[in-house]
């Protein structure tokens, strides 16, 4: 099986999306391929660090509706062993730390670059904005530094943030996560790991129907 993820690394549902499709997959015990595709959100440029609570206060109506947001967000996230700190996080534009993902994925390490990036911004009050720091996650997978510093300098990569994006508009996507299995079936949100199982379990047993035929 296979399944392309479209996400954005600030969404926190897509923080939790990627951690129950981890948990459906190991429960289910079919083999599947998992690609995480690129998404944005917010294209808008962030010119100097700013802490995300202001940024979402001023979008989201204001300081007491975004903490009540973030208080059920952080107990859901908790329930699936994810540390949330919103009070350290901080605004960034994810145009290049998508772009060290793909890089990543290129090395074997997608999905631990992820996995760095997003506690990086949930939990540990990184600026994933920052080149140096976006590299210093790199080496911390054990990817060469200097060489993940490089490339982001660079720009490479771009064209791979463009085209997952220009895809997510052909399918249509306008919301993150979104799970596309076997280029055929689409998945929304952060759905919990039972729903995604039931799922999987009728993606294969439809692709049998179909192959008899």
């Amino acid at each position: 099986m296979d399944i392309q993820v479209w996400s954005d690394i600030v969404c926190p549902w897509c923080y939790l999306g990627k951690r129950r499709l981890e948990r459906a997959l190991a429960e289910f015990g079919a083999h599947a391929s998992v690609t995480f595709r690129a998404y944005q959100l917010d294209r808008a440029p962030v010119p100097s660090p700013v802490p995300l609570k202001a940024v979402l206060a001023a979008r989201f109506g204001g300081p007491a509706r975004v903490e009540r947001m973030w208080a059920q967000f952080t107990q859901v996230a908790a329930a699936e062993g994810l540390t949330v700190e919103f009070e350290r996080a901080v605004a960034a534009n994810t145009f290049d730390a998508h772009r060290l993902i793909s890089w990543a994925a290129h090395h074997g390490r997608q999905a631990a670059m992820l996995d760095a990036v997003q506690r990086a911004h949930f939990a540990d009050g990184i600026d994933i904005g920052s080149h140096p720091a976006l590299a210093r996650l790199a080496g911390a997978i054990g990817l060469d530094e200097a060489a993940a510093l490089a490339h982001l300098g660079s720009g490479a990569g771009a064209e791979q943030v463009h085209a997952d994006q220009a895809a997510a508009d052909r399918l249509g996507i306008t919301s993150v996560p979104t799970f596309i299995v076997d280029g055929r079936y689409a998945l929304q949100g952060a759905q919990e790991p039972a729903v995604l199982r039931a799922a999987f379990e009728e993606v294969l047993r439809r692709e049998a129907v179909d192959s008899r035929r």
